[in-house]
C-alpha cells in the first residue's frame, strides 16, 4: 500500500478503485510534477488504460486537480487539523511542525505537490498553475480568518495584522516545501519551524 494514502484504503479491493487510482496518480504528479508526468506514467501507475482514465477522470488536467483535492483531504494532512487547535500559537505550531515532518517523510515524495506543481508548470499548463495559486490563496485566507478569530477572542493582540501573520506562516511552509524537495531532513526542517515559531506573537 502506498504511504500517500496513510492507510486510508486498507480493506478495499485491489481492482480498479477510484481512490486507489487517485493515490497512485498523486504519487506520479508528486514525484514528476504536472508537466513531467506523462499519460503513460499515469496509466501505468494506476493500472488502467487511457480510455479508462478519460472515462473516469476526464483529461490529464482534471485528473491532476482531483489528485490535489485528494492530497488536501488525506487523513495524514496537517492543514485542516491545525486550524482546529485551541490557540493561534498552537495553530501555527501544528501547521509548521506538521509541514516539516510531512514534507520530509521518506515514505512518499518530498515537498508539497501544490507548491512544486505551481513552480514547475509550463505556459501550456497555465490553467493548472492558476488553480494551484488560487487554492494556496484560499488556504492562506483560512489561516487569516482563524487568526482574526483569535484576535477577537483576545488570544492575539489587537494591533496584530492577521493578514501579514497568515502570509508569514504560508511563506515559511512554502519554504519548507522547497527545502524538503531539495533533500533537507526532518530534523533540519523542524529546527526551521521552531525558529519561525520564536517570531510568532503570543499574547502574554
Amino acid at each position: 500500500m502506498s504511504a500517500v494514502s496513510c492507510n486510508a484504503a486498507v480493506g478495499r479491493p485491489r481492482a480498479f478503485d477510484m481512490q486507489i487510482a487517485l493515490e497512485r496518480a498523486l504519487e506520479v504528479f508528486w514525484a514528476k510534477g504536472y508537466d513531467g508526468a506523462s499519460l503513460s506514467d499515469l496509466t501505468s501507475a494506476m493500472g488502467i488504460n487511457k480510455p479508462s482514465l478519460y472515462s473516469a477522470f476526464g483529461n490529464k488536467e482534471q485528473l491532476f486537480l482531483k489528485s490535489i483535492e485528494f492530497y488536501e483531504n488525506r487523513p495524514c494532512g496537517f492543514f485542516k487539523p491545525a486550524l482546529a487547535q485551541p490557540t493561534a500559537y498552537e495553530v501555527a505550531e501544528y501547521m509548521l511542525l506538521g509541514a516539516a515532518k510531512n514534507m520530509s517523510d521518506p515514505s512518499h515524495p518530498q515537498g508539497c505537490v501544490m507548491v512544486q506543481g505551481a513552480l514547475a508548470c509550463s505556459e501550456a499548463a497555465a490553467g493548472v498553475k492558476e488553480e494551484l495559486t488560487k487554492r494556496r490563496q484560499q488556504n492562506e485566507e483560512q489561516v487569516r480568518d482563524r487568526f482574526q478569530l483569535a484576535k477577537e477572542q483576545g488570544d492575539l493582540a489587537k494591533d496584530i495584522d492577521v493578514g501579514t501573520l497568515a502570509r508569514f506562516i504560508s511563506t515559511v511552509i512554502q519554504g519548507i516545501a522547497i527545502q524538503a524537495s531539495s533533500g533537507a531532513t526532518e530534523d533540519q526542517l523542524v529546527d526551521v519551524a521552531k525558529l519561525a515559531l520564536t517570531s510568532f506573537p503570543r499574547n502574554s
